[in-house]
């Protein structure tokens, strides 16, 4: 069984581990459908933050700015085409990216062990400001706002930075070893996997039987 993942029983609900950066476009247009499929299944999600450049850095992944023009070109056709399929609203080159996703990543840690608010929507309030609304998502008062609207202490974004921080490495490492390379990544009870928010729906089809 991989590392840092619950092993599905048949008498629990099941389980996602949900891998990402806040940073991710391709995180931001899986939107709440997340949220959506775990109602609906009564799935449970533990979110779970990493620094993408070093997941990358240990299966193969290419940041960005150093992959070749054919793919970049071939990424903002795809971004195109769910933007329009989505109904999303989406910029494709916001001012504030990339940013450091760091700081959001520690604010989202501090607030699922906080509790008391809504996690999935802390993640899609600060995937939407960065690429929605054109904010900075490293920034401290962006990061205050999310957390007040998602129902947390937006304290949160200053206490929360050492056990955040842990966590964040914490996190990278245990995905690594969990078979992530992209994000969104999801994994089910330990063993099934889905990346991308394309595969939302497959992992719905595994969830009720179907897949």
């Amino acid at each position: 069984m991989p590392n840092g993942t619950t092993p599905r029983r048949e008498h629990l609900a099941p389980h996602i581990d949900y891998y990402f950066t806040p940073v991710s476009p391709w995180t931001y247009l899986a939107g709440d459908g997340l949220e959506q499929i775990a109602a609906r299944t009564g799935a449970s999600i533990a979110y779970k933050p990493v620094d993408l450049m070093k997941v990358f850095a240990q299966t193969g992944g290419t940041a960005l700015g150093e992959r070749p023009p054919a793919r970049v070109e071939y990424r903002m056709q795809e971004l195109k085409r769910a933007r329009k399929k989505l109904g999303m609203d989406l910029v494709l080159q916001p001012a504030y990216f990339p940013t450091n996703p760091a700081p959001a990543s520690y604010a989202v840690i501090a607030a699922e062990k906080a509790g008391g608010g809504d996690t999935g929507k802390l993640v899609q309030l600060l995937l939407r400001a960065c690429w929605a609304e054109e904010k900075n998502i490293a920034e401290d008062e962006v990061i205050r706002e999310a957390l007040d609207q998602a129902g947390f202490d937006p304290g949160l974004a200053d206490s929360g930075l050492l056990t955040g921080a842990e966590t964040f490495v914490a996190n990278t490492e245990e995905a690594v070893a969990n078979g992530v390379f992209g994000s969104p990544f999801y994994i089910v009870d330990g063993t099934e996997r889905f990346w991308g928010q394309d595969r939302l729906a497959d992992l719905e089809a595994h969830l009720t039987g179907r897949l």
